[in-house]
């Protein structure tokens, strides 16, 4: 059957998947609940009649803030094949974004995770105009569960069956289905307007790059109130793939031991985090086992693609994956036939020894207004390039305008900016082309590499251009460096804010006696900061010489969506962090250097 709107994935799942128990799964009291495809389909209906109960119609916005849970999928399709429109929103934001989406939305109902959300959430709902209720999903005192809206259902399912079947009929591909805001790095979050043929044309375009199906399990981690988890959602759903939702990012290391997943997606900064442990665990080994491992490291790191290498080389690489790699593949559940990366780009050196470890990583690429794929590595075909991604997916075009910036086309691309018409216009031309805002270029006119964003490029006072992004992430492969943001714009050189590695360097001032109060004081003394300066010369030695770090300041601060210093999908907030630390970079531009 065709699928064009994204409910039509529950009918997928009940024709060719009747039998399967565990399409979705989450923890409850320790314990994983299992949901087959006949109950969820029948919660998920059993939401839509409770909404329209309550006198919602088609049209309607509904607000979710929730962690990842079956509960999520329930609500969703309960409002998607009801006519309604999903707002998800991130969990993680102040106070003052929720204000600002929940009025630019006005949604009419709101559901919530836990109690902490509903205490933080429930004073701005009582100010807002239009939420006629909010609900919970955990069992909160004084507050209604989201199983109230499932048992008016029940109720009321003679009343509303016929009337439901209407609804989805009246459903068109086009219709918008979802309502999802931007993180932003600078200004206030922009309402992108999904439809469910932007969504569905995105994940049966994406159902290709990988073999696995039903037979195959998924962890999810990743917020689904994010286009790119979410996609993947509905990617898996309709592939017969089970989804097993981790508790909270602490859970991951137990949750993967435990239901040994096939794939799971992530961010390249939770790989740069895996790979930083399991290096700092190698450095520990006894001498003998230490050389071994390093050994097999620096092996990994020659690897090619397309069995392009030696086979002496092959030869080595058995010897090293029977020693070291195989233990790799085992702290991530030892059954990881693909992870998808994506976000931000991520470092060749990475994706290379991952491959050479067994562990295949497919890199993609996209944006919330491109529904998010653009372009993936094609595991079914070999179509696959460390430090690019690509090919492009079905039906979506791409074109690199005179400066660079990559201008997408397809089935794809946003309905536009919610009650912001002028700057739709801004970024889809008349042509339909969508201005993506990043700079890349086509390799062999097969795969796209992404150089920068457009925006965050900038010009010294000489002419000369920085590219802060390719710059920050060649030295966020140095262990010592968590995060770091280039400055410089219309100044002499180029500078830099540097927040360490703490865990990283107060192991390495435990093994050279370097004593200190906090971090506050680490930051200053003599020999950190020398160390951190001839992190910066040998790094600077690959970089061409307008790129180079002529100045550096470590922070004392860890940045964190959290602290502000970094968006939820965790890129940098750059304006946020100019202005936090505008007294250092005074000083850093302050003399002649």
């Amino acid at each position: 059957m065709e699928i064009t709107r994204t409910f039509e994935i529950l009918d997928r799942l009940l024709e060719n998947y009747p039998q399967k128990d565990d399409i979705l799964a989450g923890k409850e009291n320790n314990q994983w609940v299992k949901y087959s495809c006949k109950d969820y389909v029948e919660l998920a209906t059993m939401v839509s009649y409770g909404l329209l109960s309550l006198g919602l119609k088609k049209g309607d916005k509904i607000a979710m803030v929730s962690n990842n849970r079956p509960e999520w999928n329930f609500i969703d399709m309960g409002i998607s094949q009801a006519g309604m429109i999903l707002v998800p929103i991130y969990p993680t934001i102040g106070v003052e974004e929720y204000e600002y989406i929940l009025d630019d939305a006005k949604p009419k109902l709101i559901f919530v995770s836990d109690k902490g959300l509903f205490e933080k959430i429930k004073p701005i709902v009582d100010k807002a105009a239009s939420i006629e209720g909010i609900y919970t999903i955990n069992k909160v005192e004084g507050a209604k569960n989201w199983t109230e809206v499932k048992e008016l259902g029940e109720k009321n399912a003679d009343k509303y069956r016929d009337e439901l079947v209407n609804i989805k009929e009246s459903i068109k591909s086009g219709d918008l289905v979802t309502l999802i805001y931007t993180s932003g790095t600078t200004g206030n979050p922009k309402g992108v307007m999904l439809s469910h043929s932007n969504l569905m044309s995105n994940v049966i375009a994406s159902s290709v790059v990988h073999p696995y199906g039903p037979e195959s399990n998924s962890l999810s981690f990743l917020p689904l109130c994010h286009i790119y988890e979410r996609m993947l959602n509905y990617h898996f759903q309709y592939k017969g793939v089970s989804i097993y939702y981790a508790e909270n990012m602490g859970t991951i290391v137990n949750d993967l031991k435990d239901i040994k997943p096939v794939l799971f997606s992530t961010v390249p900064r939770l790989l740069e985090t895996v790979y930083d442990k399991i290096i700092g665990k190698g450095k520990d080994l006894p001498y003998i086992k230490k050389q071994i491992f390093f050994w097999a490291v620096n092996l990994g790191m020659k690897f090619k693609l397309h069995g392009a290498n030696s086979w002496f080389y092959k030869k080595r690489l058995k010897i090293a994956d029977k020693l070291i790699f195989s233990k790799w593949r085992e702290a991530l559940g030892g059954n990881v036939g693909i992870i998808v990366s994506g976000g931000a780009a991520l470092q060749p050196r990475l994706a290379t020894i991952f491959w050479a470890a067994g562990i295949r990583v497919l890199e993609g690429y996209g944006l919330t207004e491109t529904s998010p794929v653009v372009a993936v590595g094609n595991m079914v075909t070999d179509e696959i390039m460390v430090g690019a991604v690509g090919p492009l997916i079905k039906d979506v075009e791409v074109k690199i305008a005179d400066d660079g910036e990559i201008l997408c086309k397809g089935p794809n691309i946003m309905m536009g900016y919610y009650n912001k018409p002028e700057l739709t216009k801004e970024v889809i031309d008349e042509d339909g082309w969508f201005h993506t805002g990043d700079i890349g270029m086509m390799i062999d006119n097969k795969y796209l590499k992404i150089t920068d964003r457009k925006k965050e490029i900038f010009k010294l006072s000489s002419g000369k251009y920085i590219a802060p992004q390719v710059i920050e992430n060649k030295f966020k492969e140095s262990f010592f460096i968590q995060q770091l943001m280039v400055i410089g714009e219309n100044e002499k050189f180029a500078s830099a804010l540097i927040s360490p590695n703490f865990e990283f360097l107060h192991n390495w001032c435990s093994i050279h006696d370097v004593k200190y109060r906090d971090n506050k004081e680490l930051i200053q003394i003599p020999e950190v900061v020398a160390r951190y300066q001839k992190e910066v010369k040998e790094i600077n030695k690959i970089l061409a010489l307008h790129e180079q770090i002529k100045r550096s300041r470590l922070v004392y601060k860890e940045w964190t969506p959290g602290t502000g210093e970094l968006s939820p999908t965790l890129k940098l907030k750059r304006n946020f962090i100019y202005k936090e630390y505008e007294h250092i970079i005074k000083d850093i531009f302050s003399h002649e250097g």
